[in-house]
């Protein structure tokens, strides 16, 4: 088993240090670029954002931001500040897997730091289910418009890139019917081939999506269908979001996730994936969802030692945070605003 992991790990230096530009066949080792640099921050003015939304100049604020950066604090302290402006505020996840209720740890929910602030889309659907992004947008804007009919200032608050922009692009997603054909088809192909496919489409998914060849291939038959099937502009969606990206170093992140990835070790995190399983969810259902179940998942059955785990689960984390960055900054390019400040 330890030599089966070594190789893992190796393979995984080999891929970093490598191009993948087919013109390189003797597959020489490349310099790896510098980072990007990080966006200045700036100093958020919480009862300008307050009068803004209330005057109807935004229609939403959106707190996002990586993995470990602060989003759900500053969400929440946030609301507690526009309670005190005078107008009550509710949170909703833009978290592609805190909708499964009992998959916990795995997730992050950290429901305790939502004090008494309500939030939504979290714990809505059971583990083991597929519930996809028109099905999270449908959620999301049954959420948002009853909470703003309330009077409540909505505040969206997640990593998962993919579902920031369900919520904010204005446009109702299509309901894309399976085309199995296509999926035999598509299922030929290599994991490679296909992720090469769907960039030529458009944006990636994130992280949890690309460690799935199923879910690789439904992304590219959803993404296949709306080239040819426009989407239509939405009654209720907000349409004049304020961004507030949650932003701290590289350095700082890094030890955030690997502290945090041992204190939920710590809390039970292996028992969780145990309950799930032993619940009646198949093993592959669960890896599935990526990340965290993919590699606790593989440690239960045997596949993965527990330092092989930690180390892989821990890489897989970072470079979740690296894409999270990657896709926000690619939104800034497309046109979005996003005021950035240190948490």
């Amino acid at each position: 088993m330890l030599q089966a992991g070594r190789k893992i790990e190796n393979s995984l230096i080999i891929f970093v240090g490598m191009s993948r530009n087919p013109k390189n066949r003797r597959r020489e080792p490349i310099p790896i670029p510098e980072p990007a640099a990080l966006p200045e921050p700036e100093t958020i003015d919480a009862e300008a954002i307050f009068n803004e939304y209330v005057s109807d100049g935004i229609d939403l604020v959106a707190v996002i931001g990586p993995t470990a950066s602060g989003k759900t604090r500053y969400a929440v302290a946030l609301a507690d500040k526009f309670r005190e402006l005078g107008r009550p505020a509710e949170i909703l996840s833009a978290d592609s897997r805190q909708v499964y209720v009992g998959m916990d740890i795995g997730t992050g929910k950290d429901l305790k730091e939502y004090g008494d602030v309500p939030y939504h889309l979290i714990d809505i659907v059971p583990a083991g289910t597929r519930f996809d992004l028109f099905q999270w947008q449908q959620a999301f804007e049954k959420a948002y418009e009853d909470i703003r009919s309330r009077g409540a200032i909505p505040i969206l608050c997640g990593g998962t890139g993919l579902y920031v922009q369900a919520a904010t692009c204005g446009y109702t997603l299509p309901q894309v019917p399976p085309d199995e054909e296509l999926r035999a088809k598509l299922f030929e192909l290599d994991t490679e081939e296909l992720i090469a496919r769907l960039s030529e489409l458009g944006k990636l998914p994130d992280e949890g999506v690309l460690q799935s060849k199923r879910r690789i291939v439904r992304a590219l038959e959803v993404a296949l269908y709306e080239k040819d099937h426009p989407v239509k502009r939405s009654s209720f969606l907000p349409k004049k979001p304020y961004f507030i990206g949650t932003l701290v170093s590289r350095e700082e992140r890094n030890a955030r996730i690997d502290r945090r990835l041992d204190e939920r070790l710590a809390e039970g995190m292996v028992d969780e994936v145990r309950r799930l399983i032993a619940s009646g969810i198949a093993p592959e259902d669960l890896m599935y969802y990526g990340l965290e179940y993919k590699f606790l998942t593989q440690y239960v059955l045997g596949i993965l030692s527990f330092e092989e785990m930690r180390t892989l689960l821990s890489n897989a984390i970072h470079q979740f945070a690296k894409r999270q960055m990657t896709w926000f900054r690619g939104m800034e390019k497309s046109g979005a605003v996003i005021h950035w400040t240190t948490v």
